[in-house]
């Protein structure tokens, strides 16, 4: 499920390299941009902070090998009436630092819980993506207390991970090494809308699959039919109709028989990066289950 070693750069030059093109990447976001470094049982973790100091916040969980940068597309939406707050995972390349390994699904937990409670969040809306998505239903499963909904997009742990994920990961790293021209047109045959993406973005991304050891981790362990049933926060579950990770139909059917009152959809024509893919169907979903939140708590 997780790595079972402490990820590191292959040297102190692929590290600085690797760093330079990462802060590149974080010029995406709007300005102004806040960096925090929370200090927790399993290592550093590295915070990016966005947005309205008022409203209840948001925490955005990046998919495997990516950084904070990936979420570029919903900051500003996002951020307009609600404090939002990026998170690099300790054991992905970013500009966290861990020192000891989250072997399991409790430790994962408590390590996110400790960041939440050094920046004194409560009341978070929890967004991850893939393994974000996989991190942010593991939290509801073992340390609800500080959310008060959670938003999977196209997550892992709802069944096993297809053979097909892992040649659709092979064909996006030879895509990314194809001459810009096209990779538009590749990412749209292979639904992966990282290739079309700017190239401040592709950067880090590729440095750090190509330098960042190790580079890859087990597969994110399925949840039991128990776990999924014990949610007992407002849920929303986004599936990419073209997800290579999911087969959306089948894990749509599990969600909604299995966690109570989860709000879930299949987003059409998109692939596994849906908030890359179209930002404006993320945006507005996440804005209006979170307002739905929200209205439900003040009635």
């Amino acid at each position: 499920m997780t790595r079972t070693s402490v990820g590191h750069f292959v040297s102190e030059v692929a590290h600085a390299e690797f760093l330079e093109a990462y802060d590149r990447a974080m010029e995406l976001w709007p300005s102004p941009r806040e960096e925090l470094d929370i200090e927790t049982t399993y290592g550093t973790v590295h915070v990016h902070h966005y947005g309205s100091r008022t409203g209840e916040p948001i925490v955005l969980l990046h998919g495997h090998a990516g950084h904070a940068s990936n979420w570029y597309p919903q900051i500003a939406a996002l951020g307009e009436h609600h404090p939002v707050y990026a998170i690099d995972t300790l054991d992905d390349p970013g500009r966290s630092v861990q020192r000891a390994v989250a072997a399991g699904s409790e430790e994962n937990a408590a390590w996110l819980g400790e960041v939440f409670a050094g920046l004194g969040l409560e009341r978070i809306h929890l967004v991850g993506l893939s393994y974000g998505g996989w991190l942010a239903l593991n939290q509801a499963v073992h340390a609800p207390e500080r959310l008060a909904s959670i938003a999977p997009l196209d997550p892992g742990g709802i069944e096993k991970v297809p053979a097909r994920f892992y040649v659709h990961m092979i064909g996006g790293l030879f895509g990314m090494l194809a001459p810009r021209r096209f990779r538009p047109a590749l990412g749209r045959l292979l639904a992966n809308p990282a290739l079309s993406s700017p190239p401040e973005m592709l950067a880090p991304l590729m440095l750090g699959m190509r330098t960042y050891k190790p580079s890859t981790r087990p597969a994110a362990r399925p949840f039991t039919d128990e776990e999924l049933s014990s949610v007992q926060l407002p849920a929303l579950v986004l599936l990419g109709s073209r997800s290579a990770l999911l087969r959306p139909r089948r894990v749509l059917e599990r969600v909604t028989t299995l966690i109570p009152g989860v709000q879930a959809e299949i987003v059409r024509r998109v692939g596994h990066g849906l908030n890359l893919e179209r930002p404006d169907v993320v945006n507005e979903r996440l804005l209006r289950f979170i307002t739905s939140c929200q209205q439900r708590t003040r009635s």
